[in-house]
C-alpha cells in the first residue's frame, strides 16, 4: 500500500487517506440524487441516471487514484447537467439519446487535446498571479457553495426581475402552474440576506460550523469528518436528519432501467441523427464546443486551485509540462484520467464526468495521494447498495465542511500584489468573480479577458502568451455562442 501510493514520500498515512476519502464522497454525495432529478427530466428513467452516475463516478474516480495517484474525485458537473437539460434537451430541441453523443464526442475531443499537450499548454500559458488568483478563487466558490447548502442565505426578488418560471418566459397575469414551480430564473434586482436562524436546518449548520472550526484548531486528526458525522447525530433530534429510509434509488430499479441509457448514445435516435443537415451539424459543433470549454476549464480550474497550493502537483510538474512527454508526471496523468471519464459515462447513460471541485474538503482533510481517490471510488460502488442509508447525511452536515476548505484556500490570495491594478484586476475577475457568479469556468475567463485587456492597452501585447490569447478568443466565443443557443 505505502509503496504503490507512495504514502510516506507525500508525509501522510492510510488512515488519514481513507479519512480524506470519506470526507470527499460525503462533501460530493448529492450529486447521486441531484443528477437523477435534473436528467429525468429529459424523460431518461431515473434509476438507469442514478445507477450511470454511480458507474462513471467509480471508474473515472478509480482510474485518478490508481493511475495518476492524486486525491481527485469524480462524477457528472452540476452546470453540466442543466446545461444538458435545460439548454441542449429542451431549448435546442435535441433528444436525450442525442445529448449523450454529443456529451460522448466531447469526451473523444477532451482526450484528443490531452494527448496532444493542449491541455497542458493551457495551463502554462496562465500566468503565476493568475493561477494564485484561480486557487483562491476556488476558496470562495467553494466557500460560498457551503453558506448555501448550509441554508444561511434567503435571497428576496421583486417581481419585475423575475424572467421566466419553469423555462418560460414570466408574466404577472399566469398565477397557476402546471406541477407547480420547479424553477425560476431573476434578473440582478435579487437581493442576498442573512438568515435569521429560525429554520432548524441554518441552525444545524450553524452548530455544525463552530463544532468544525473548534476540531481543526485544535488539530484533531479527521476532524472534518468527525464533525460531519456528530452535526449529522445532533441533527436527528432536531429533525434535520431524516431517519425515513428510501429504498427508491435501489440496485435492482436500477440495474432494470438501465438497459434503456446504455449505448443509446450510439442508437437509431442519438449519433446518427446528429449530423443530418447543414444547420444540425453546425448547430452540433457549437454545442459540442460550449459543452467542451466548460468541461476542460472547470477542471483545470480545480487542478491549479488545490493542486499547486498543496503541493499535490510539485513545482517540478509545473515545470515539466512544456518538456514533458506521454504521462511522466502526475499532472500528465490526472488530465489523461480526467479526459476518459465523460465518454465513459456518456456511454451509461449520464452528462458530462469532470473533477470535482469537493475533492478540496478531503484535500483539506488531508488527503495527498490516490488511496484518497480510490476510497471515493469504492464508497461510490458501495452507495449503489446503501444509497438510502447515505441519504440521511443532510446537506447541513457537509456545508461547514466546504466552508473550512474555502477558508483554507484562500490562502493563495495573499501571494497576489493588489497595489498593482495591472495584476490585481484580473486576479479579482478569476477568484472573487468566480465564487458570485458560481461557475469557475466563467470566472477564469472573466480573468483571462482582463489580463489580455490591460497587456493591450498598457503596449505589451507580446506577453501575452499565444495559448492565452487562442484561449481568451474560445472564451468570447463560448459566450457569443451560448447568446445564440
Amino acid at each position: 500500500m505505502d509503496n504503490f501510493f507512495k504514502l510516506k514520500a507525500n508525509n501522510t498515512t492510510t488512515g488519514r487517506e481513507v479519512m480524506a476519502g470519506f470526507t470527499t464522497f460525503f462533501a460530493m454525495s448529492y450529486i447521486l440524487f441531484v443528477n437523477p432529478q435534473i436528467l429525468s427530466l429529459t424523460g431518461m428513467p431515473s434509476q438507469a441516471v442514478f445507477l450511470a452516475t454511480i458507474v462513471a463516478s467509480a471508474i473515472g474516480t478509480a482510474v485518478m487514484g490508481l493511475f495518476a495517484n492524486v486525491p481527485y474525485a469524480l462524477a457528472p458537473g452540476m452546470g453540466l447537467n442543466a446545461f444538458f437539460t435545460y439548454t441542449v434537451v429542451f431549448a435546442l430541441g435535441y433528444t436525450w439519446q442525442q445529448a449523450l453523443a454529443l456529451v460522448f464526442i466531447c469526451g473523444l475531443f477532451n482526450i484528443f487535446i490531452t494527448i496532444t499537450k493542449i491541455r497542458k499548454l493551457i495551463i502554462v500559458a496562465i500566468p503565476e498571479a493568475l493561477q494564485h488568483a484561480i486557487g483562491g478563487g476556488i476558496g470562495v466558490f467553494v466557500g460560498y457553495i457551503g453558506l448555501k447548502n448550509a441554508g444561511f442565505l434567503q435571497f428576496t426578488s421583486d417581481s419585475s426581475d423575475i424572467l421566466s418560471i419553469n423555462n418560460s418566459a414570466y408574466s404577472a397575469a399566469v398565477s397557476h402552474f402546471k406541477g407547480g414551480v420547479t424553477s425560476v430564473v431573476t434578473g440582478g434586482g435579487i437581493v442576498p440576506a442573512l438568515t435569521n436562524f429560525a429554520n432548524s436546518g441554518a441552525l444545524l449548520a450553524l452548530i455544525g460550523v463552530f463544532i468544525m472550526v473548534i476540531l481543526l484548531v485544535k488539530k484533531v486528526p479527521g476532524a472534518v469528518i468527525i464533525g460531519i458525522i456528530l452535526t449529522t447525530l445532533i441533527g436527528i433530534p432536531m429533525g434535520v436528519t431524516s431517519l425515513d429510509f428510501s429504498a427508491s434509488n435501489s440496485l435492482s430499479n436500477s440495474f432494470a432501467q438501465l438497459g434503456t441509457t446504455f449505448g443509446a448514445a450510439f442508437g437509431p435516435k442519438g449519433m446518427g441523427t446528429l449530423f443530418t443537415g447543414g444547420h444540425n451539424i453546425m448547430l452540433s459543433l457549437m454545442t459540442i464546443f460550449a459543452f467542451c470549454f466548460s468541461d476542460t476549464f472547470d477542471t483545470l480550474g480545480t487542478f491549479i486551485g488545490t493542486g499547486r497550493r498543496t503541493g499535490i502537483f510539485s513545482d517540478d510538474d509545473m515545470k515539466k509540462l512544456e518538456t514533458s512527454s506521454g504521462f511522466s508526471t502526475r499532472l500528465d496523468k490526472a488530465l489523461f484520467a480526467d479526459s476518459i471519464a465523460t465518454s465513459i459515462g456518456a456511454i451509461f447513460g449520464t452528462s458530462n464526468t469532470t473533477t470535482y471541485v469537493e475533492s478540496a474538503a478531503g484535500i483539506g482533510a488531508g488527503g495527498r495521494t490516490g488511496l484518497t481517490a480510490v476510497t471515493v471510488s469504492i464508497l461510490f460502488l458501495i452507495s449503489s447498495i446503501f444509497a438510502p442509508i447515505i441519504s440521511i447525511v443532510p446537506t447541513q452536515a457537509t456545508a461547514p465542511a466546504l466552508l473550512m476548505v474555502g477558508v483554507m484556500m484562500a490562502s493563495s490570495l495573499k501571494e497576489i500584489d493588489w497595489a498593482d491594478l495591472a495584476e490585481a484586476i484580473p486576479a479579482f475577475m478569476a477568484s472573487i468573480v468566480m465564487g458570485l457568479i458560481y461557475n469557475i469556468s466563467y470566472g477564469i475567463a472573466a480573468g483571462f479577458i482582463f489580463y489580455c485587456l490591460i497587456k493591450i492597452v498598457q503596449g505589451k501585447a507580446k506577453e501575452i502568451h499565444p495559448v492565452l490569447a487562442i484561449a481568451t478568443v474560445g472564451f468570447i466565443l463560448n459566450f457569443v455562442i451560448l447568446a445564440i443557443l
